[in-house]
């Protein structure tokens, strides 16, 4: 059985962007502190995320008594592949590696197939789903369809 991994970095701003995405319908701005507390994330991990994702063209800020945080493009726009990325780089590598940078010998070099295959199938996944579809509600079809599978919950 495979386990995906998602660093509490990655899940941690996909909470926050999730956040900011639900408060941009009502053109609002969010504060750290308010984003911490909605999602109980730590204070301090929150500012370095965030810092991350306004690096990765994701989120904009503002100082001041008025200030905050907000989504630098429309949920519709923003992928949760593209959080990730932003804050742990590429979607599936081996060793830190891309697995096209991967060189297996032997009985062993189909496994490079395999990592490009469930690379490609994650992005699938993640590409297609925005941050949009998550405060909505409204998944793709194919998300839901893969997740109604019994198998996916065991």
């Amino acid at each position: 059985m495979l386990d995906m991994r998602l660093s509490a970095r990655a899940d941690y701003a996909l909470r926050a962007a999730i956040e900011l995405a639900a408060a941009s319908g009502g053109g609002r701005h969010v504060t750290a502190d308010q984003l911490a507390r909605t999602q109980g994330i730590p204070g301090k991990f929150l500012e370095a995320i965030l810092t991350q994702l306004r690096r990765g063209g994701l989120v904009r800020s503002q100082r001041g008594p008025d200030g905050g945080f907000w989504l630098a493009r429309p949920a519709s726009d923003i992928s949760l592949a593209d959080i990730i990325r932003a804050i742990d780089g590429p979607l599936v590598g081996v060793r830190g590696e891309r697995p096209e940078n991967l060189g297996y010998i032997g009985a062993a070099e189909p496994l490079q197939t395999v990592w490009i295959a469930l690379r490609a199938n994650e992005r699938a996944i993640l590409e297609d789903v925005t941050l949009e579809h998550i405060v909505s509600g409204q998944l793709p079809e194919s998300v839901v369809r893969l997740a109604d599978d019994p198998r996916a919950w065991a």
